[in-house]
């Protein structure tokens, strides 16, 4: 009984997301803060998004924000030297729910030595693997600065919703019939539309939004356009 009422309960709060993502109402209580869209673009050029600034803040700084239930590790698929990854399977992002993968600013040396030193490595999804950090090696780790913001909602978006939330892009990429990107240079956000998925929204700081596009165009896209 205790798990159909929760369960319940659970339904409920994904279709109050879904419907907030939709709706142009505001809610009467205080206002949101930290959603998905609301991204700050501040004096110097950088974007503050969830509380944090991409290429400032570290993943200590997100871990806070976050809960310290956020896992840390080395990602590497085969034949890659891989990245320092701070990730959590469920965030609340102002009233959003989703997943968290934060990418650290972090040099290839560095990156090799944390796996070197790795206390076990563990299998992901098919061959990618993550390598579990050794205790000594922690604190320099979440010390890092973050690169990009990968955020995952739980809630399905569509066009109409994406372009009401984040705005008109400023460049849309479609790579293959299920996958658009919504292309923000100034706000350091690309938005990929899944229509079959989910979607994946990427922030980094404006000023690096190359490393975003550049993949985009080199998988030689379905279309390219401006609004």
């Amino acid at each position: 009984m205790k798990t159909s009422i929760a369960f319940l309960f659970l339904i409920i709060a994904v279709i109050a997301v879904s419907a907030l993502f939709r709706s142009g109402e505001k809610p009467a209580t205080q206002p949101v803060e930290g959603l998905p869209w609301q991204i700050e673009i501040l004096p110097n050029g950088e974007t503050r998004v969830f509380g944090l600034i991409p290429a400032r803040s570290t993943l200590h700084d997100a871990r806070v924000r976050f809960g310290t239930d956020m896992e840390i590790a080395v990602i590497a698929a085969p034949g890659e030297s891989g990245s320092l990854e701070a990730y959590s399977s469920s965030v609340t992002t102002g009233v959003i729910m989703g997943k968290m993968i934060l990418v650290a600013a972090v040099d290839m040396e560095t990156v090799a030595r944390l796996r070197q030193r790795a206390v076990k490595a563990e299998y992901m999804d098919g061959t990618t693997r993550k390598y579990i950090l050794h205790p000594d090696d922690l604190a320099l780790a979440w010390r890092m600065p973050i690169a990009s913001i990968t955020f995952i909602p739980v809630a399905s978006l569509d066009e109409a919703t994406v372009l009401r939330r984040f705005g008109v892009p400023g460049e849309r990429i479609r790579v293959d019939e299920r996958v658009e990107h919504f292309l923000y240079p100034e706000k350091g956000l690309d938005l990929a539309l899944d229509s079959k998925g989910k979607e994946v929204l990427q922030y980094v700081a404006p000023r690096q939004f190359a490393r975003l596009r550049e993949p985009l165009i080199n998988v030689a896209p379905v279309t390219t356009r401006s609004p």
